[in-house]
């Protein structure tokens, strides 16, 4: 049903992957908009139990846009490092496909808005987020994407280091320090990319 990766040597494993999402602060959601036309926009969410939550005003495109159809994509990019010399950059991304549904049930809905106050404001005590939830939620729509699939993947440049970097662990958990271990770790060329 989802694509595997062509590049599948750049892949992220999916725990790296969902550290990415737990820790990021902002995703760019997409959606089919007005006319059968994309429509991505970036938003603050909050990632827990394979779904990804956030709020939005009552109305407007995104909110039309998943009313009319559910499926939706959600990418975070967790670095993004210009390297002008070689006409590159150093990147790490995830992305995700799943379903997007309204929080109607309050219990849920609040758990939501609990979990982003948390992520957002980390230092406030649960009184003072229950009280800007109280003041505030009944205002929002509340959104939970159901992961359905998610892939993380990172430049070559970082893939092909950190491949150096688990040969070279490897090399010095098996005791294997010779000239082609030292090699690897400095990344003369005893393993391919």
């Amino acid at each position: 049903m989802f694509r595997e990766m062509r590049r599948y040597r750049q892949r992220i494993p999916e725990e790296e992957a969902i550290r990415i999402l737990e820790q990021g602060s902002g995703g760019v959601l997409a959606v089919l908009g007005d006319d059968g036309y994309p429509y991505a926009v970036p938003l603050s969410y909050v990632y827990a139990d394979r779904t990804v939550y956030f709020h939005c005003a009552a109305s407007g495109h995104k909110l039309d846009a998943l009313r009319r159809y559910e499926k939706v994509s959600f990418c975070v990019i967790a670095r993004d490092d210009v390297m002008p010399q070689e006409y590159t950059t150093d990147y790490r991304s995830v992305i995700v496909f799943g379903r997007a549904r309204e929080l109607t049930d309050e219990a849920e809905r609040h758990r939501a808005l609990l979990l982003l106050a948390r992520k957002y404001h980390p230092t406030d005590t649960e009184e003072g987020r229950s009280r800007a939830i109280a003041a505030d939620g009944a205002r929002v729509c509340v959104v939970a994407v159901s992961v359905e699939h998610l892939t993380g993947k990172e430049g070559l440049g970082l893939s092909q280091r950190r491949r150096r970097q688990m040969s070279a662990a490897s090399a010095v958990e098996s005791g294997d320090t010779g000239p082609g271990a030292a090699r690897t770790e400095s990344g003369g060329g005893a393993t391919r990319p």
